[in-house]
Order: C-alpha cells, then sequence, then structure tokens
C-alpha cells in the first residue's frame, strides 16, 4: 500500500477545501509543506516577512470567500503571523494561519522556537488547534476552513509539530473530507424585513449605508435594485465602494457628514457602527437617529446604539426580502424633499472643492492632484489598493469605482503595512487585471522589501509612493542634530523608486504633473513592477472637516 506523509496530507486536504493560494517563509519545520502545496496545484508566493505574508492571505479571503493560506516557521515566525491573523479577524475576513511547531514530545523541555502558539493564536481566531494525530490532519482542515467561512468570517489557525510533519502513515488509513460547502444564505425573519420597510417608508431624511460586508457578500445587485426602487440617498464605506457605482445619481458620498449627522433613519447593510461609522453617535449622527442593521453577525446588532430592527442574515439574502418586501408593497422616497436639496446642495459645495484641488497644477502637488492623475489613467477594473493615513483618506473621495472589490484598505483593524502584501494578493487572484498600490511614504515603510516579492514572480504592479518626508504632516528638512527631529520626519527626497530597479523592476522619480502622467503611462504599459516616487509638498492637506476624524 501506498505511503503519505504529514506534509502531502496537509497540501492534499487545504486543496480538496478550496485553498488555492498559499503565502509565507519556508524554514524549520515547514519546508516540506510548501513543497507539498506546490505539487498538489497550490500557488505558493514565497514573502519577505511572515506580517506581509498573513496580510496577503486575508485579502484572498476577501476576493475570494475561501481562506488563503499563511505559512509559517515555528515560535517567532508564527508570532509575526498572528498580525494577519488579528487582521483578518477584525476585517471578518477568512484566512488560515499555519504553524509550524518543535516535536510534539519536545513540549515543554526548552525546543527550539517553543512557544504556545495554538493559545497565543486562540485570542485573534475563530478556531485554533492543534491535530490530536497526524492522520487526523484531514479533519483539522476541513474544521478550520469550514469555521472561517461560515457565520462571521473570520481567521484561523492550525499548528503542526515536526514530527506530524514528517510521520508516514498508509493512505488507506486516511479519510480526506469532502470539500466543504458554501456558506448557508442566512435569511432574516419575514417580520422584521417588513418592519425595516414600514420603518424607512415613514422616514423624513432616510439613508441607506453599504459597508465592505456588502461588498463581501457580492450584494450589489440587490442592493442596488432596492436603492433604485426606493430612492433612497446612499453612501458607502471604504471598502463598500462600488457596490453601488459610486458616481450614480443616488450617491451622496460627497455629503458623508451632512447625511450621516441628519438623517433620521439609517439602514446599514453590512456596515457597523464601529470608528469608521462614528460609533452611531452624536455629534456624527443625530440624537434621536433609527438604525436598522442588517448584519450576518447577531451580537453585531445593537452594538453602540440600540437598533430600530435588527435583521440578521446574509447581506445578499437580506437585500432580497427587502426587494420582495417592496414588490409586495412599493414606496419611493421623493426627489423634492428638504432633504434632497439639503444633500444635493452639500455633494455640489464639496464635489466644486475637492475638484478645484484636484485641477491645481502646482509645483510641488498635493495629494489630491497626484490622486487625479491615477483617476484618469487607471483603466477600468483596476484594483486599488490605498494605504497611509492621508493617502488612504483622500483617495476615498478622490478615487470613484464603478464594481465592487475594486479598493481594498486598512479598513476596520487600521493596520499599517498592509498595502503592498494586499496588491500582491490581489494580483495573484487577478492576474488579468491592473492593479495599483498607493501608499503614503510612511505607509511603504513597513513592508517595502516586498517589491522584491513582486518581481520575483513578475507581478505588474504599479506602486505610487505618495512622498511628503514625513508621517501624516511632512517636513522639508532635517535639524543638524539629527537626534532633535521631529518623531514624524523621515529622510527628506528619500529615492524610493531606486529600491525597485535592483530586483528588474522600473523605478520613476517625478515632480510635475506631466512627469506623473508620463510615468504612469509607461508602468501601466509594463510586465514588470513599476515604483512612481512622487515627491509632493510636505505641507498638503486634506480637506478641512468639521469634526475631528474620530469624536464620538
Amino acid at each position: 500500500m501506498a505511503e503519505i506523509d504529514g506534509n502531502t496530507l496537509i497540501a492534499r486536504s487545504l486543496k480538496k477545501q478550496g485553498v488555492d493560494h498559499m503565502f509565507g517563509i519556508v524554514g524549520f519545520p515547514v519546508f516540506g509543506i510548501a513543497a507539498a502545496a506546490q505539487a498538489e496545484g497550490i500557488q505558493f508566493i514565497g514573502m519577505r516577512n511572515e506580517q506581509a505574508a498573513s496580510y496577503a492571505a486575508g485579502a484572498v479571503g476577501y476576493f475570494t470567500g475561501r481562506p488563503g493560506a499563511c505559512l509559517t516557521v515555528s515560535g517567532p515566525g508564527m508570532i509575526h503571523g498572528i498580525a494577519g491573523l488579528a487582521n483578518a479577524q477584525e476585517n471578518c475576513w477568512p484566512m488560515l494561519l499555519l504553524g509550524g511547531a518543535s516535536n510534539s514530545y519536545q513540549e515543554g523541555r526548552g525546543a527550539f522556537q517553543e512557544a504556545p502558539q495554538v493559545e497565543l493564536a486562540r485570542i485573534y481566531s475563530k478556531y485554533a488547534a492543534r491535530p490530536d494525530a497526524a492522520n487526523r490532519i484531514p479533519f483539522y482542515c476541513e474544521q478550520a476552513v469550514r469555521t472561517s467561512i461560515n457565520g462571521r468570517p473570520g481567521a484561523t489557525y492550525l499548528d503542526f509539530p515536526d514530527n506530524f510533519l514528517s510521520a508516514k502513515m498508509e493512505e488507506d488509513d486516511v479519510v480526506i473530507p469532502e470539500r466543504c460547502a458554501e456558506p448557508p444564505r442566512i435569511h432574516a425573519d419575514p417580520s422584521d424585513v417588513q418592519r425595516a420597510i414600514d420603518v424607512l417608508r415613514n422616514a423624513e431624511r432616510p439613508l441607506v449605508v453599504i459597508g465592505k460586508g456588502a461588498a463581501y457578500s457580492r450584494a450589489e445587485a440587490e442592493i442596488r435594485q432596492f436603492v433604485e426602487a426606493t430612492k433612497i440617498p446612499f453612501l458607502s464605506s471604504p471598502m463598500g465602494k462600488g457596490v453601488i457605482d459610486d458616481d450614480h445619481a443616488l450617491s451622496v458620498m460627497p455629503a458623508r457628514g451632512v447625511a450621516l449627522q441628519d438623517a433620521d433613519v439609517v439602514l446599514l447593510l453590512g456596515a457597523r457602527l464601529n470608528w469608521i461609522m462614528h460609533f452611531g453617535l452624536p455629534p456624527r449622527f443625530a440624537e434621536d437617529v433609527k438604525t436598522i442593521q442588517v448584519d450576518i453577525h447577531a451580537e453585531e446588532i445593537g452594538r453602540n446604539v440600540p437598533a430600530e430592527v435588527g435583521l440578521v442574515g446574509d447581506i445578499k439574502a437580506v437585500a432580497g426580502q427587502l426587494n420582495d418586501a417592496l414588490e409586495a408593497d412599493p414606496f419611493t422616497y421623493p426627489s423634492d424633499t428638504p432633504w434632497w436639496s439639503a444633500l444635493s446642495a452639500k455633494v455640489t459645495e464639496n464635489k466644486t472643492f475637492v475638484q478645484n484641488m484636484m485641477n491645481d497644477d502646482a509645483v510641488p502637488m498635493g495629494y489630491y492632484r497626484v490622486l487625479r492623475e491615477i483617476q484618469d489613467q487607471a483603466p477600468e477594473g483596476t484594483i486599488i489598493q490605498a494605504e497611509g493615513a492621508n493617502t488612504m483618506d483622500i483617495s476615498r473621495s478622490v478615487l470613484m469605482h464603478k464594481n465592487p472589490r475594486e479598493r481594498i484598505d486598512a479598513a476596520t483593524f487600521g493596520t499599517m503595512g498592509v498595502g503592498l502584501a494586499q496588491a500582491i494578493a490581489a494580483q495573484v487572484v487577478h492576474p488579468d487585471r491592473k492593479v495599483i498600490c498607493v501608499e503614503g511614504d510612511s505607509a511603504f515603510g513597513f513592508s517595502g522589501m516586498e517589491v522584491e516579492t513582486a518581481c520575483r514572480y513578475r507581478l505588474p504592479i504599479v506602486f505610487v509612493i505618495i512622498n511628503n518626508n514625513g508621517i501624516g504632516i511632512g517636513f522639508e528638512e532635517l535639524p543638524e542634530d539629527r537626534f532633535q527631529a521631529s518623531a514624524m520626519a523621515y529622510t527628506i527626497e528619500a529615492g524610493y523608486e531606486k529600491m525597485i530597479e535592483g530586483f528588474g523592476g522600473k523605478g520613476y522619480s517625478v515632480r510635475t504633473p506631466e512627469e506623473l502622467s508620463s510615468s504612469l503611462k509607461q508602468a501601466l504599459g509594463d510586465s514588470m513592477p513599476s515604483i512612481i516616487n512622487v515627491h509632493i509638498d510636505p505641507q498638503a492637506r486634506a480637506k478641512p472637516q468639521k469634526h475631528h476624524w474620530l469624536t464620538a
């Protein structure tokens, strides 16, 4: 009879469960897992840092609905991978962290890189386990994948001691479970659906908020149908952009502040009332606002403010229920209300303000002019990763998206250092689409070495670094005593573009709109990755806000 070892059993089990992408760094004791994964048809991408590998695995979960896997060595390697585990868990993305471990019989004896890995992972995951025997590996792989995609999606962890990896067993003694089914489309209570419709029907100032949960659920057709049938104004969270075209006539994203502050009824579709939504509290929301929450996770309903109606279920399924209820008893929000007039006026005012900054050809450039050039040149279907405080926030208002899952960023956890990894994941999952990674210079520093990964795999990502020489507010010079420099200052006019040239990519250093335009054209047409290092005005700012970004 044929024998199979633990490495092959892991790879074969994961492939059976629909895990098609694995990111990681090999070393003791996981060399064999990577090789076996490749032999079983799993695409392995060797990264330069375990954190980046784990961020990439989480992004795959968002793009595909099946977990990407991150492979790490024991101890320090696995601990580095916890960064992406926590990020995926908070963002509700399926992800699987695979940690090598010292021999099980050495546990507690001070083995090489020994650490309490299962216990560490359990804090940041839905499921964390070590197989109780090598021949039980397939059972645990199925459990981990199924847990990651069902209910509220999230992260899972599996721990593999070296002696389990090298163990050999008869294939006939091993049972590999069938691929776990796609998560069921859970529907909300029909009576609650009707209550939600009634609350919206009676609203004077209704608003729909579309979150990244709607994008993940692939609910775009149902949500568009509902919004266009009711004619209720909508706005999107940063990663909910594109579920309905950002330029849609009913979009009030340029008037986000007024819309949230003055709405009397808010329908939340896969958007949590966390910090991104100011916890649903004044002054960003009205004191007496009524919320209708649609979420897969029952515990999310009423978390920070009481919900008028809670609809627990899959966003796509519940949006379909709302459409059915609407078809039976239709209503349309009128276009001639004071609410629409106020929103339209604010949309026009803010659009004009932003457009003026986008059209400013002054040198050095500001954020808005750089982002306008990206908006103008990015082909339809381009996936854009945006990272960095100003870069991410400003891009939300400048970069328009026509389709869902075309924008990815730090999201709920606000994690810095995700950018290059997420861009790599996007290009791996979508090899035929353009990927642009827009980074602040601070953000780029967290994972800049991953440009070598992009070059090694010939991933034609365009990395645009918006360089203001510092964190947040930039600097024009450093003091003579460098230890007296601001903690927010970086090397003045650093030549980041030179980094990629050493790995076979193309680097551009630009200062003017004309140089930026020419560089983007070339980079988007290249088959290798590029860095466009854009030196902007260090004092460039975002549009002033009425309230501090985090007020509640």
